[in-house]
């Protein structure tokens, strides 16, 4: 089983100082070994974390009191349109302010219009690695499209 982490090194220390034994962070090589290791599809397991952080490209493994496997992987950015967002009550309200000042851009020449599909569509946008700029374009496009419908 898949344990997504933003620091892996972080939660590494973190089991270790709880008493579970981790395995050390790795990542895998370009190298191919022939055949298929445990959770790399066959690539050379390097030690250390991955050298840019990219993300889902570094490990670490260990087993809970049932036996069952676990595997640590760190992610610094989801990928366009990957799981749920996990936006903490600090990061929320900068999103939702930054997303207000957007909609109060585009508020004066705009049609009528509800503002709570435009934030949807800009903090979706955001949350899929847009910028401002190009997350408030969507928010445009979702209104205009959805009254044009």
């Amino acid at each position: 089983m898949y344990l997504a982490v933003s620091d892996i090194e972080a939660t590494r220390n973190d089991l270790l100082r709880r008493g579970v034994e981790v395995s050390e962070v790795f990542h895998g090589s370009n190298v191919h070994t022939g055949q298929d290791e445990p959770y790399l599809f066959g690539r050379l397991r390097v030690s250390g974390p991955d050298p840019a952080h990219t993300s889902y490209s570094s490990f670490a493994s260990f087993h809970d009191p049932d036996g069952n496997g676990w595997l640590l992987q760190e992610l610094t950015t989801r990928l366009p349109g990957r799981g749920v967002s996990n936006f903490d009550v600090a990061t929320l309200t900068e999103l939702l302010r930054e997303t207000e000042k957007h909609h109060g851009e585009y508020e004066p020449t705009a049609p009528k219009h509800h503002w709570s599909g435009w934030y949807a569509a800009y903090i979706v946008a955001r949350q899929d690695g847009k910028t401002p700029e190009e997350a408030a374009k969507e928010g445009k496009r979702h209104i205009e499209g959805e009254l044009a419908a």
